[in-house]
């Protein structure tokens, strides 16, 4: 655990202008997006003891469309900045002072007016497999191998889909959408055989028992950005921007800037599945592995590139044209 701030710092003292206490924090209001604020704001407070002492943090729940519309993909509905595009307007119409997000759920390109202020320590980014009845020993060799012939796995994620049909593509996808503990739901009531999630909600939700098997990131690439928790404010609150700039993991903005370099690049719709994954090396080098492909599994495309931190948005660029040149045009139309 950090210690608390030195007199001096930033974070030392309570905000002095532009952001009157109590700081309003946008959040979505499932379990999930909660969890991930009250734990920025346990991050916040342990830093600056004298923000704790104030009562400074003030939550506000903001129903989004891509939390209302569950019956159809996001990619049908307008795109994952559904589960954003609210919150951003209530950042601009200061109702809220910062907002917190799962980064993956943020478009490239932020609305005029909104900065990505910074990023949390990133959780595991592996995706992993919920298993229903009548699946087999889950074996980490073969992970698929325990999904019976023909079976009915639960995603919303076309990105998740290309990859697992075009390792099985005897098996079928059905759309799976909600919280966490709707789709563990769905998968024991047997409506599907098995789901993907994201191993790092399972893990914050206290269910890493439920993943049955943990997939590799260079065989099912994770979601640019899966993993991290971003903070949004208005680029005009300097002095916010600076507070937040105290917390920010450097790793995870080093990983996410490529990440987000090479999903930019891409330049693709919700309809084109998108993988990125970045990784420091133990010699300090960063690792990016990036991934486009058919919904359907019928095309995969995967290449990584290696290269210095402080080169992450130019290898998350370069490694986009890479593949955007060598993918079928109408792949990104």
């Amino acid at each position: 655990m950090r210690a608390p701030m030195s007199a001096g710092h930033p974070l030392s003292e309570v905000p002095r202008h532009g952001s009157a206490l109590p700081l309003r924090v946008g959040t979505r209001g499932s379990p999930l997006a909660l969890w991930q604020t009250r734990h920025f704001l346990a991050i916040i407070s342990d830093l600056c003891p004298v923000l704790r002492a104030a009562q400074a943090f003030e939550e506000h729940v903001i129903a989004t469309s891509g939390d209302r519309i569950l019956d159809r993909r996001l990619a049908d509905i307008g795109g994952k900045g559904l589960f954003a595009k609210e919150i951003h307007e209530a950042l601009l119409d200061r109702r809220i002072d910062f907002a917190v997000h799962s980064l993956k759920d943020l478009e490239t390109e932020l609305p005029p007016g909104i900065v990505l202020a910074c990023t949390l320590k990133r959780e595991d980014a592996r995706d992993a497999i919920v298993l229903g009845e009548g699946c087999g020993v889950p074996d980490a060799a073969d992970p698929y191998a325990c999904l019976p012939a023909g079976a009915l796995v639960g995603t919303a994620s076309v990105r998740r889909q290309s990859q697992i049909l075009f390792a099985r593509p005897d098996l079928r996808c059905g759309v799976i959408r909600g919280n966490v503990q709707t789709r563990l739901g769905r998968v024991r009531s047997g409506e599907f055989t098995a789901s993907l999630l994201a191993l790092a909600g399972l893990k914050r939700l206290g269910m890493a028992e439920q993943a049955a098997i943990v997939l590799d990131p260079e065989a099912m690439v994770p979601a640019a950005g899966q993993g991290i928790v971003g903070i949004t404010v208005r680029e005009s609150n300097e002095e916010l921007c600076e507070l937040l700039s105290a917390i920010e993991d450097r790793e995870a903005a080093a990983v996410s800037r490529a990440e987000r370099a090479f999903l930019a690049a891409l330049d693709g719709s919700c309809r084109t599945p998108i993988g990125g994954h970045a990784r420091l090396l133990p010699d300090g080098q960063l690792h990016l592995t990036g991934l486009v492909a058919r919904p359907d599994g019928s095309f995969l495309l995967k290449r990584a590139l290696t290269g210095l931190v402080k080169q992450a948005r130019e290898l998350g660029a370069e490694l986009g044209r890479s593949l955007r040149a060598d993918s079928p045009a109408d792949l990104f139309a």
